[in-house]
């Protein structure tokens, strides 16, 4: 189970403001928070992040929210108002990182943008996290993360050879963009310890997951090469597939190393393929997926699940179950990592939820609590910048919070 603890975070006393809805900022705000940061949550009086009630629900509480908002404090406050405005600029000054997602020129509407938030506050990151970014014939158009798995390339090079392209059924394109995002943060820091001053991060989300799909720019350039969609199979090794075993499980087979591919085709009884002049690169092997594909598969099709994992495991050869979430709560390397930990939460009771991203010796994150509701901290921050009761009933009557 985590929780609060004695050791900081790395990030303890990083004021983070996360401005942003919906997935990419706000996961990026997250990952911020778990180690360490105190990140506080700004949302509109009346129109809460739409994460919120985003997939199901339980007691009428979104469960996403329990995870996307997780060691956030939450305040209300409308940024278009002239008090939501000052509000905004007494926290810019006390706060270290700004994440936003607003369209372009948005918070120039609002007199909010980098020219006033960095006079208050010539140290702040202001983290700007668009669909299409700042600039460009495309920066105003509304942007979401499946515009940037179709755009990228991600959807026409998967699925299967004759399907359509495939999108993923989760944010994909919007996560890369948070962790991206989370480590453009700390770059902006990292150069602000260094001349005094802060900057402005510009993230499109539609450019990080086209670093993730690897060379196929450079592929395009220098050799017109187009990826097709090829399945579970790889143009550059194989055998790379899923396949089906006695007892009805399927299993995910890899053989990027020259190495593991010579000891799966002997584990198969096939040994005579190592001889074959294709063999001897990945590409030839990819060029050869049916007959490989073939071997292994009608294998594994001969022998349970778990005889397979032992028999691969024995061989060191890589394979692995192919898990749906009731998998992943059962495994025991997971387990043994705390992969998926328990959160207490005075609205639900103990939730399990996926746990930080990575294991630090000395100044490790953790989970201290579970999305919080809407605006559950207003009061408490306002009175932190100093705001006396009758001027919070003010702010209040005026709609700015």
């Amino acid at each position: 189970m985590t929780g609060p603890q004695a050791t900081p975070g790395p990030l303890a006393g990083l004021r983070v403001l996360d401005l942003a809805t919906l997935f990419a900022g706000p996961l990026a705000a997250t990952l911020l928070g778990d180690f360490g940061a105190d990140v506080l949550k700004v949302e509109h009086p009346v129109r809460p992040d739409p994460s919120r009630g985003h997939g199901p629900a339980k007691d009428g509480i979104g469960l996403w929210w329990k995870l996307l908002g997780r060691n956030k404090r939450t305040m209300t406050l409308d940024l278009s108002t002239p008090g939501g405005r000052e509000v905004l600029l007494r926290l810019a000054a006390a706060s270290d990182v700004i994440i936003e997602n607003f369209r372009p020129g948005t918070l120039e509407k609002w007199r909010l943008g980098w020219a006033e938030l960095s006079a208050v506050n010539p140290r702040l990151v202001l983290t700007r996290v668009t669909g299409f970014g700042q600039f460009g014939p495309y920066a105003h158009r509304p942007g979401f993360g499946t515009l940037a798995e179709a755009m990228s390339g991600f959807a026409a090079m998967t699925g299967e050879p004759d399907g359509p392209p495939t999108l993923p059924p989760f944010g994909l394109a919007d996560s890369i963009a948070a962790l991206t995002t989370a480590y453009a943060v700390m770059a902006a820091l990292a150069g602000r310890d260094r001349t005094g001053v802060g900057q402005v991060v510009d993230l499109a989300i539609i450019e990080p997951i086209l670093t993730v799909l690897g060379p196929h720019p450079l592929w395009y350039d220098q050799l017109g090469f187009v990826q097709p969609r090829t399945g579970n199979r790889s143009t550059n090794n194989a055998p790379r597939n899923t396949y089906r075993s006695a007892d009805g499980r399927w299993l995910a087979v890899s053989t990027s190393a020259q190495s593991v591919a010579e000891r799966v085709v002997r584990l198969v009884g096939r040994p005579e393929l190592i001889e074959e002049p294709w063999f001897t690169t990945g590409s030839g092997r990819a060029g050869h997926g049916a007959v490989l594909d073939e071997a292994v598969g009608s294998w594994i099709a001969r022998h349970k699940a778990d005889e397979v994992v032992a028999a691969f495991e024995e061989a060191q050869a890589a394979v692995a179950l192919v898990y749906d979430v009731r998998d992943v709560f059962a495994d025991p390397q997971y387990a043994a990592l705390d992969t998926v930990t328990e959160v207490d939460d005075p609205d639900l009771g103990p939730l399990r939820m996926q746990n930080v991203l990575f294991r630090l010796s000395e100044t490790p994150g953790s989970i201290r609590w579970a999305g919080r509701a809407h605006g559950a901290d207003t009061e408490a921050v306002l009175a932190e910048l100093g705001l006396s009761g009758a001027e919070i009933d003010l702010l209040r009557t005026e709609g700015a919070l």
